[in-house]
């Protein structure tokens, strides 16, 4: 959780915090999966640590508007770097605060997982119980190879061998040109051995079975065997369990007369009887009423096979597993595609405007095949946020131009002002704070700004550290999921209450508070 709320601070020093929780939020979750993990645990910090990372001039539009604020007011404008130290100490402050606080986000672990129980085993889950990894090798087509041009049936893999072939894996270098570029910047397809394919120079054969089988067939068949990589990928293939019933017509034959391969396209790894696990000799395995078959294919005709549930029950919910596997090879694009949004939103030089950057990089992101498909990335916009942020916009509105909002900062300001500039300053503070639930920070911002500089000049103080009390505290508000976009982006993913943003963000916002309000005259002296 740290190096992720350090990766996502610095982030969110150079592009907006809502940006910077859009680009981790996917991320985080399939960490969370892959380290079957509550993602409860990363999404709050996630969000939180997006709004702490004000380390630049424009990581918020709070601190812009202190610069203009100040600048209006001929003081010396505020440099790039100007937050960094306030940025730095938020940072360290809330990733030591939100150790010990997000554990109260753990209460919820049993119903995350028997959420998960009813949605069925995760793919690596049903890889590990059938012990399917132990027994795969890994063989690459070599040039000269004898079966280069030839079909899985012409070969004859099972029968000669003992071996199933479960899968035939094509990966092609973006820029072969460059020796260990075109290695990161790759594409991979799968495809199920079925008996048409046709195997190819370099392509990657997996092959279930023991090893002096496949050393046989190695050597047999020009194949240079690799002990990387054993394990299976979930790409383009994915896996379920069949639970055959009584009325089945497969039940009492042998798996080889069933034609699962012929007519559906999928593979047989492995049959659950009971507690045992029956791996081997698989094509004359007699099927029981009850037998749990694991079976391989496409996602697609994983997906067919609820279409003849008169013959057995599809356990679990594979193609929202499968919607959870993350295309990690095209990482590196997507990274490079990442880096050149953010350049074209820091550098003023180049003229990009920051929305045209980021629509421009999620076309790329579905053009370049970081995404499944349109459907895939149009199914990653969250419209409840969508609504939510955009009905908090009118009510935003109505508080400033009722004036109410105004009467509210300018009473709470003034009746502190005559306790001293560090009563002042956390008056302002507090003040911005509370607003900030209601109201956009921008707006907020832009209300308190003028008063913190009245209030420094009728207090003969600087008024410096006051407006980065205000800048800060915009920022700083965690206490409720409609403070900011981010909080309110990760409210749904991580199926959190009102109460867990109040009993994590509301210590974390006081604290925050105590520790600026002593900090900032330190940094910024009166």
């Amino acid at each position: 959780m740290n190096r992720m709320m350090l990766v996502t601070g610095f982030t969110g020093a150079f592009i907006s915090n809502t940006g910077t929780v859009a680009l981790m939020l996917p991320i985080v979750v399939s960490m969370a999966n892959a380290a079957d993990v509550s993602a409860r645990r990363l999404l709050m910090p996630l969000a939180f640590a997006s709004s702490l990372g004000i380390m630049t001039l424009i990581s918020t539009p709070p601190n812009l508007v202190i610069d203009e604020t100040l600048r209006e007011a001929d003081f010396p404008a505020l440099g790039f770097f100007s937050f960094l130290p306030v940025g730095l100490i938020c940072l360290a402050v809330g990733i030591i605060v939100l150790l010990p606080l997000t554990r109260w986000l753990l209460k919820d672990k049993d119903a995350g997982n028997n959420e998960r129980k009813q949605h069925g085993k995760s793919l690596n889950q049903l890889v590990r119980e059938y012990g399917i990894a132990e027994s795969v090798c890994r063989g690459i087509v070599a040039k000269s190879s004898p079966v280069i041009d030839r079909t899985i049936a012409e070969l004859d893999i099972r029968m000669r061998y003992g071996l199933t072939v479960l899968e035939v894996r094509r990966e092609r270098s973006h820029i072969p040109m460059f020796t260990g570029v075109g290695n990161k910047f790759r594409d991979i397809s799968q495809t199920v051995a079925t008996p048409d394919v046709i195997l190819q120079e370099d392509d990657i054969i997996y092959l279930s079975g023991t090893k002096e089988q496949a050393a046989r067939f190695a050597a047999e068949g020009g194949l240079v065997l690799s002990s990387e990589n054993n394990g299976l990928d979930f790409y383009d293939i994915g896996m379920a369990e069949l639970l055959l019933l009584r009325q089945s017509k497969f039940v009492g034959r042998k798996l080889q007369e069933a034609g699962f391969r012929s007519k559906y396209s999928i593979n047989v790894l492995g049959v659950r009887r009971g507690s045992e696990y029956l791996r081997e000799n698989l094509a004359d395995i007699k099927m029981h009423e009850g037998d749990v078959l694991l079976v391989q294919g496409t996602w697609t005709n994983i997906g067919r096979l609820s279409n003849d549930e008169d013959y057995w029950i599809v356990l679990g919910q594979p193609l929202e597993e499968g919607a959870r596997v993350t295309l990690d090879y095209k990482a590196p694009l997507a990274a490079l595609i990442m880096v050149a949004m953010i350049c074209m939103m820091v550098f003023e030089s180049i003229p990009v405007a920051p929305v045209t950057a980021v629509l421009a990089s999620s076309i790329l992101m579905i053009l370049t095949g970081c995404f499944r498909s349109v459907e895939a990335a149009y199914k990653t916009i969250n419209w409840e946020t969508v609504i939510l942020i955009a009905a908090m916009m009118p009510m935003s509105v109505a508080l400033e131009k009722t004036g109410a909002s105004a009467y509210m900062a300018h009473t709470l300001a003034q009746s502190l002002g005559n306790w001293g500039p560090l009563a002042l300053l956390a008056g302002i503070y507090f003040t911005t704070s509370f607003l900030t639930i209601f109201i956009s920070n921008t707006a907020t911002a832009v209300l308190m700004a003028p008063i913190a500089m009245a209030s420094a000049q009728s207090a003969h103080v600087s008024p410096v550290p006051l407006l980065f009390a205000v800048a800060v505290s915009a920022s700083m508000c965690f206490a409720s999921p409609f403070s900011t976009p981010p909080n309110a982006l990760v409210m749904k993913a991580g199926r959190y209450t009102f109460m867990d943003y109040v009993r994590v963000g509301l210590p974390l916002q006081i604290i925050m508070g105590i520790v600026m309000i002593l900090v900032l005259p330190l940094l910024f002296p009166f």
